[in-house]
């Protein structure tokens, strides 16, 4: 069976018990926690309808379906390119067509990069084609590419140690994967230390715990005052290939080719839709997923289904009638993949009324069954949170755990927003990004489609 998880039921109500800044507006702190924590209760059957209506209802089935017709259509929707303004559109659209309230797009300047024909390939010890793909806003090689020796180094502190050897090689970091927090800063340093000791280009492993050959790209950054090289990533099987043959003493040459372009900045936009509030409609329970994806896949995962399940927990409020007290508001992020761009101008657009925004929270961290509620708050707000997550008993879905983040919410979430973000089954082999709140999950069990959000 496929079901939606849902959202969460008193939805606003609840949101400014947790510890955002607004929650002494209205003297809500005042209330005893059994107070608070009968009130809660008080929502079990409000909770039970969203559940029926997400699991066994009319919208059992409809995030996924929502998305595939997306993904399908549209593809790939890289920063900058008409793809992803495409895209915008179609949602922009689609949530008008819903009947949500405010919808409307937001301006802002993204990057535009564009990846060109590429490849790596072995010249010594034997001829062998490297399976690559050059990293976001890396620069081209030369025409006739670069060729040149390996160096092979497991860490930076290797690099360090090795720096006299790397002059005009190729770096291949075949660092371990640790988890993705640690082991991403080879992907977005990577060049820039490599470069440091006059290497002509790096070669990253990419970033994951498992491989069935196949690259993984995303964002590196240069840094000012430092060369700028060439980057990409390659495959487990031949990071550890070429450590092994580094390690025997043999001499590795390698081959790279890339005809990337970087354009000027580009139009875009952030798209926003809300249920406004019944009594505090200025404060804001923020629910978010990032429209934008890399070029070489379709973004189902990453991020089509954090921007789906996010839409569908106002569509489940919409569809019951219910009209929660706090405005309920969907942003679907453009540019996050390099770096969180629309959600920054997002954020200094919007940071003049931090206080009025209850939680944050973004989901993309995959879209796996969920097993609990990634927060971060108070050890009071996390209290309140366990009984709102107790609400979910009849999916055993209860946990809350620690440590929520997230790359567009962030900004929220340092300048004292609360953050909450799901914890899902397969989350230990992926990214974990978290928000703040109390909000909570989506998602299709059976297909493994959505089911996590992420609040701060």
């Amino acid at each position: 069976m496929e079901f939606l998880i849902f959202t969460y039921f008193g939805v606003v109500h609840l949101l400014s018990l947790c510890s955002g800044k607004s929650i002494y507006k209205n003297g809500i702190s005042k209330r005893t926690f059994q107070e608070i924590k009968e009130e809660i209760a008080s929502y079990g059957d409000i909770a039970k309808a969203i559940i029926n209506l997400a699991v066994y209802g009319k919208a059992q089935n409809r995030s996924y379906e929502r998305l595939a017709l997306l993904v399908d259509t549209v593809g790939p929707r890289l920063s900058g390119s008409k793809n992803l303004e495409k895209a915008i559109q179609i949602m922009y659209q689609n949530l008008q067509r819903d009947g949500l309230e405010n919808v409307h797009l937001e301006p802002v300047r993204i990057p535009h990069w564009e990846r060109g024909e590429e490849s790596a390939v072995m010249l010594e010890p034997r001829t062998h084609k490297i399976a690559m793909l050059g990293l976001g806003s890396s620069i081209r090689t030369p025409p006739e590419g670069i060729t040149a020796e390996v160096l092979v180094v497991t860490s930076f502190d290797e690099l360090q140690r090795r720096a006299s050897e790397a002059r005009g090689k190729i770096v291949v970091y075949n660092q371990p994967y640790v988890n993705y927090s640690k082991t991403v800063q080879y992907r977005t340093q990577g060049a820039v230390e490599a470069a440091k000791v006059g290497a002509l280009a790096s070669l990253i492993r990419s970033v994951a715990s498992f491989s069935i050959y196949s690259p993984h790209t995303g964002i590196q950054e240069y840094q000012d005052g430092v060369p700028k090289i060439p980057t990409a990533c390659i495959t487990v099987e031949d990071a550890e290939m070429m450590s092994r043959m580094a390690a025997r003493g043999i001499k590795i040459v390698i081959q790279l080719k890339m005809v990337e372009k970087t354009y000027p900045d580009a139009d875009s936009f952030n798209t926003v839709a809300e249920i406004t509030g019944s009594k505090y409609p200025e404060q804001v329970v923020l629910v978010s997923g990032h429209l934008d994806s890399w070029d070489v896949g379709q973004g189902a995962m990453d991020d089509g289904g954090g921007v789906f399940i996010s839409w569908e927990a106002l569509s489940l409020i919409k569809d019951l009638g219910l009209r929660p007290k706090r405005t309920l508001r969907l942003v679907l992020w453009t540019a996050e993949e390099q770096g969180g761009i629309g959600a920054f101008q997002y954020y200094q657009l919007h940071k003049v009324n931090v206080s009025n925004y209850s939680l944050v929270m973004e989901s993309d961290a995959g879209t796996f069954l969920p097993t609990g509620l990634q927060f971060t708050g108070s050890e009071k707000a996390r209290a309140i949170m366990e009984e709102v997550m107790s609400l979910l008993q009849p999916l055993n879905i209860t946990q809350v755990l620690s440590h929520g983040e997230g790359t567009d919410i962030n900004f929220w979430i340092q300048a004292g927003v609360p953050d909450t973000g799901e914890e899902t089954s397969n989350q230990a082999k992926m990214k974990t990004m978290s928000t703040s709140g109390d909000y909570i999950l989506l998602g299709d069990v059976d297909t493994q489609q959505v089911i996590y959000k992420r609040v701060s």
